[in-house]
């Protein structure tokens, strides 16, 4: 069992530790309605999630839908059992969706040292994008490669599921749940080891040098309603962007995003998870371009609280369009930290009550970043234990890039609001997997 730092004390024995935050946040009344995990539900006020007719996953489920699986094909199997109708899975111990290696995707005759070969930019330049490609060169057999992945990674998640890892030791690698066009899923007590993409594209015309760009979130609510994200770790493991090689000069990326809520999703909770060791963590609303025509503008309702994001470099979350509450978080920072809130376009932040560690020499200016002018309300924040004004700092080191305080809303679905100077100490004892019952 990993240890765990609590406050400056390390805890090996969970069991206490997640009392003290269960205790503090009220969170073990509002949801033990059941002892099994599978059919406890997401309480009345807690987040966005909440809003409506709140999210109760599978809860309903009769004992014919209720399934415990142990390996990628039965995980499957599951999901496509009885359509909509409400379902729980239980998974035990780690299912692995790519068990079998890189190799076992690759289109017979792709070869990486013919790609590099081909597309290095002292040969090839970097004036020309490798759309045009046909399907037997490097890029083309790169593509047939990365389609087989594709296939074989994601699983579609329907609507009325819970989904939940049993103990403390369950969760995904390589996996990228998809819940998409549907509503009301629970996601809980699971690990998640971000999926790598074996076959990242080369684009010579991705900024001056070019660029590797890769697929696969961990996790994607794509046009649904109605998700609750919790209790959960989401992390590279051991596949570290910094064990990662270069590549004509540029780092050769193979994860996408940790969490991404997209085209008009809506009505989502995040609660006591942890996001760490990753680049580009959680983005809402996936393009400037994106509004009432597609779906974003008017939706993406996010609550985010009693989360971790630790080691991470950007992105906790980056915003555009959005409603999104995040309140009673911990941020911790290393000497790679961007940023922690992007304010994208028309993004409605709300940002109050969260504690952020950050190392030596890492300003609080940086914990805002302004993508576009959209005003934000940041109050109540303590960073290294000192009360915060993160938007007065932020313009009075970052003049060029002034941010305009002010939401416009006020959040109303929050249960029980824990001091911040409590948060770090109460999140990082309670957070991730493995702390249910």
């Amino acid at each position: 069992m990993p240890t765990q730092i609590c406050h400056g004390r390390v805890i090996a024995a969970l069991v206490g530790c997640t009392a003290l935050a269960l205790t503090a946040t009220g969170t073990a009344s509002a949801h033990a309605v059941s002892r099994d995990l599978g059919r406890q539900v997401l309480a009345t006020g807690d987040g966005w999630g909440s809003y409506g007719t709140g999210t109760t996953g599978g809860s309903a489920a009769d004992a014919a839908h209720v399934y415990t699986v142990t390996t990628w094909a039965g995980f499957k199997a599951a999901l496509a059992a009885g359509g909509s109708a409400p379902k729980i899975i239980k998974v035990k111990g780690v299912i692995d969706a790519v068990a079998e290696g890189c190799d076992a995707f690759a289109a017979p005759g792709y070869d990486f040292d013919a790609y590099l070969a081909k597309y290095a930019p002292q040969t090839w330049g970097l004036d020309t994008d490798l759309s045009a490609e046909p399907d037997d060169s490097p890029e083309g057999l790169r593509r047939a490669s990365a389609a087989a992945q594709d296939k074989a990674i994601k699983a579609n998640i329907p609507a009325n599921t819970t989904l939940v890892g049993i103990g403390k030791n369950a969760g995904f690698k390589g996996v990228s749940l998809q819940i998409k066009a549907v509503d009301n899923v629970i996601v809980r007590n699971l690990a998640f080891e971000s999926p790598i993409d074996c076959f990242p594209q080369w684009d010579p015309t991705d900024g001056s040098s070019g660029n590797w760009n890769s697929e696969y979130d961990t996790a994607v609510v794509y046009g649904s309603t109605h998700v609750w994200l919790d209790h959960n770790t989401f992390t590279d493991g051991t596949h570290p962007d910094s064990a990662a090689p270069t590549y004509f000069g540029m780092l050769y990326q193979q994860h996408d995003g940790e969490l991404d809520i997209v085209r008009g999703a809506d009505y989502v909770t995040a609660s006591w998870n942890v996001f760490t060791e990753h680049d580009k963590t959680i983005l809402i609303g996936n393009s400037d371009s994106e509004s009432t025509a597609t779906g974003d503008r008017g939706h993406l309702k996010v609550t985010f609280h009693h989360n971790r994001f630790s080691d991470l470099v950007e992105r906790a979350p980056r915003v555009r369009f959005g409603q999104v509450d995040s309140y009673n978080n911990h941020f911790v920072g290393d000497d790679s930290f961007a940023y922690s809130f992007g304010i994208g376009k028309e993004s409605q932040l709300v940002a109050q009550h969260n504690a952020f560690t950050l190392p030596p020499g890492v300003s609080a200016a940086k914990v805002l970043k302004r993508w576009n002018v959209s005003p934000v309300t940041a109050d109540d924040n303590y960073v290294n234990g000192r009360l915060t004004d993160l938007i007065a700092v932020h313009n009075a080191e970052i003049p060029g890039e002034v941010l305009q305080s002010g939401a416009g809303w006020t959040p109303t679905l929050r249960t029980k609001v824990d001091p911040a100077r409590a948060v770090p100490r109460i999140v990082d004892c309670g957070a991730g997997a493995g702390r249910l019952g």
